[in-house]
């Protein structure tokens, strides 16, 4: 007999044991094969046929004009020989770097008398010139690097020297991100291992958990690459999703099967899978429903997140129930863990079982104070508000910023009365507009056919040539066709270029945008098209928003047939959807408050939030209707139902919190902000699964 449970228990360990190495192999085929390093790129990650990027397409096929980086050089002497001779050597040595196609600097060209280079090489200090590197497009993980070989190689204690460009701020977004995904979701997973252990007081448990949810997320990634699915600045935290809704099955599945083992089941495991599977189907399905409904939205960024998280969602239930399981039959019979730890020793006992009215009242009151804060709440943040106020990174990038603007801004103008640019009418219009824009504080460096029209008039007898004459000898191939990055061939439509300051930047961008428009008309010109990076980052704000309008509502939307479903009451189903409801209010209304920026990598933050708390809401529930087929009814099914599932909603709420919080750590202020919101969110959760929906389903019931 001894024999024979022996055999047993080797069987158990081994399987045990190969889930371990399954969960291994996982990882290192994606690590080995997979490329985990964010896709960030100069256009913001916008697909080739979405509607957000045409027109900055169409610009730039109508007006070809490399990319720029912009190294700005400061010295005590800018006239000075030493000072010179070091923007030579600068301008040489960058322009020797294998995808830079040309560099201009003040040893290049004349930016004392030029209108066109005076823009671009002066700054209004009078403290530094700038240097202009034009590339051909290499990716900038590859092109950065290389340039700022140089710049290291070239500064000196009196030639200080900052780079900046859009390529350039994309690609530092690009490696901070990477970093912190590596280190602190290494060390986020450390701290989850810890907190586990914690709650449990079991290494196989603790061996288990870890196991199913690296499974889970290298599967969810493995799944997504076949797809062609890149991992992008929505995608980024996907693992981090994928784990959470992981880890929810595997806290509710270990609280059934210690409640089944400790009731005398002979069977606990496959108990506690009948137990928890039902409710656990209904949380998954929510959230797989939330993912697809993110399909109908127009932008690949949306729908690539719609189709990783659909596929994570399914992943995290198929490898929670198929191999979490194995972990616990691991466990000796005759070894009775404890109760997860006594999480704040009986914190069941101290969840309120009086004055409904009055809780609610102040849930009510608390979550309209904080949804007030949605109001504050910027989902248009700043470039530069991607790095530390006060780093030494941001500020050479805020100097720069500061001297003619980093993020480019394309309009495309005609003649309001059809009259072609090369005509003396047409000119003086442009000047007047180019006058207002300059005016502007938003605005830096303006470039437009004005301007190059005026620097192509200090040429020497270009005084006897007329506007349309200058412009063919512009479009030369001797000076580089520089004419046709202005100015249409058939003379009908000119571009404006402007340089758009970042630092202190306080209004939304498209408030910014709709007032050049009207200075164009106002000038007596038609605006065409509005392109370029600044407007593209326009775009990402309204998808931030879009893709919380849709996701969000849409999941809420879905909840109310599962919630019914679940519920079969509707007096439930109102008090779920409406406790559902408050968690992103309060997440998002908190970090209004508290005058943070919701950028593209902290959105999904609300999208964890959720998830935790339609998974503690539904097992509660269902938890309840259980309960109620006995002897117990109305409060006491809730009351015993509380006292039943405290423990695993409150340990999901730990762990969750524990591993959150090292991102707090970060000096990457998205990171930082990431981690706040998962905290701020699965807090809310779990306060309103255990208090609010409660005493909110009972309601009539207890008045």
């Amino acid at each position: 007999m001894k024999d024979g449970l022996g055999e047993r228990g080797n069987r158990r360990l081994g399987a045990e044991w190969a889930y371990v190495g399954l969960a291994g192999l996982c990882v290192f085929v994606v690590l080995r094969w997979i490329d985990l390093s964010p896709r960030v790129e100069t256009d913001f990650f916008f697909a080739a046929e979405d509607p957000q990027l045409q027109a900055s397409v169409e610009i730039d096929r109508r007006f070809p004009s490399p990319p720029q980086i912009i190294i700005r050089a400061e010295g005590p002497d800018l006239e000075g020989d030493t000072y010179r001779s070091a923007v030579g050597d600068l301008t040489v040595a960058l322009g020797e770097v294998a995808g830079v196609i040309s560099v201009y600097s003040v040893t290049t060209s004349d930016a004392s008398r030029s209108p066109l280079w005076r823009r671009l090489l002066r700054t209004p200090d009078g403290r530094a010139t700038n240097l202009i590197a034009q590339t051909d497009g290499t990716d900038p993980e590859t092109l950065i690097p290389r340039i700022e070989a140089v710049v290291e190689r070239s500064a000196a204690p009196d030639f200080a020297l900052e780079v900046s460009g859009v390529p350039y701020i994309i690609e530092l977004i690009r490696r901070n991100l990477f970093r912190d995904l590596v280190v602190f979701s290494l060390a986020a997973l450390i701290v989850f291992g810890l907190a586990v252990g914690a709650v449990y007081r079991d290494w196989r448990i603790v061996l288990g958990t870890l196991a199913t949810c690296l499974t889970a997320c290298a599967v969810t990634l493995s799944i997504a690459h076949l797809l062609g699915i890149a991992i992008g600045l929505l995608t980024a935290n996907i693992v981090t999703i994928v784990f959470v809704v992981t880890l929810s099955h595997i806290v509710f599945m270990t609280s059934n099967w210690r409640r089944s083992r400790d009731g005398g089941e002979r069977d606990a495991v496959r108990d506690a899978v009948r137990i928890t599977l039902w409710p656990s189907f209904w949380c998954m399905t929510t959230t797989f429903l939330g993912f697809v409904s993110l399909l109908v939205a127009s932008a690949r960024p949306l729908r690539e997140l719609g189709i990783a998280g659909a596929i994570g969602t399914a992943t995290a239930i198929g490898i929670a129930y198929g191999v979490y399981p194995t972990f616990l039959r691991a466990i000796p019979s005759e070894r009775a863990t404890p109760a997860q730890g006594r999480v704040g020793g009986g914190v069941g006992k101290y969840l309120p079982e009086r004055h409904g009215t009055r809780w609610l009242l102040v849930f009510v009151g608390l979550v309209a104070l904080a949804a007030i804060g949605m109001t504050r709440l910027n989902a248009d943040p700043g470039l530069l508000s991607y790095f530390a106020e006060g780093s030494e990174l941001r500020q050479g990038l805020e100097a720069v910023d500061r001297d003619g603007g980093s993020s480019s801004l394309n309009i495309v103008i005609r003649d309001a009365d059809g009259e072609r640019i090369d005509s003396d009418e047409v000119n003086r219009k442009m000047w007047v507009l180019q006058e207002a824009i300059e005016a502007e504080s938003a605005v830096g460096v303006v470039l437009s056919p004005a301007v190059l029209l005026a620097d192509a008039k200090l040429a020497p007898l270009a005084g006897f040539l007329s506007w349309s004459q200058l412009l063919d000898i512009l479009e030369s191939p001797r000076l580089n066709r520089i004419a046709l990055s202005f100015v249409t061939s058939d003379r009908l439509q000119g571009l404006y270029y402007l340089r758009m300051r970042e630092a202190g930047r306080t209004e939304p961008r498209a408030e910014a945008v709709a007032r050049m428009e009207a200075a164009v008309v106002q000038s007596g010109l038609e605006p065409v098209l509005v392109g370029g990076q600044y407007d593209l980052q326009r775009q990402l704000a309204r998808l931030i928003t879009s893709s919380l309008r849709i996701g969000l509502g849409g999941l809420l939307l879905l909840f109310i047939g599962i919630a019914f479903i679940v519920s079969r009451s509707a007096r439930v189903t109102v008090a779920m959807v409406a406790c559902l409801s408050a968690i992103p209010a309060f997440v998002l209304g908190t970090l209004g408050h508290l005058g943070l920026s919701l950028d593209i990598i902290a959105s999904p933050a609300a999208s964890v939030a959720l998830a935790m708390g339609v998974d503690s809401m539904i097992h509660l529930v269902v938890r309840v209707r259980r309960l109620s087929r006995g002897d117990l009814k109305g409060w006491s099914a809730w009351s015993a139902a509380r006292q039943q599932l405290w423990q695993p909603i409150l340990g999901a709420m730990l762990i969750i919190c524990g591993g959150f919080g090292i991102f707090s750590l970060s000096t990457f202020p998205p990171t930082q902000r990431f981690g706040l919101a998962v905290i701020l969110g699965t807090v809310t959760a779990a306060t309103m699964a255990l208090i609010a929906l409660p005493f909110g389903a009972t309601f009539t019931k207890r008045r």
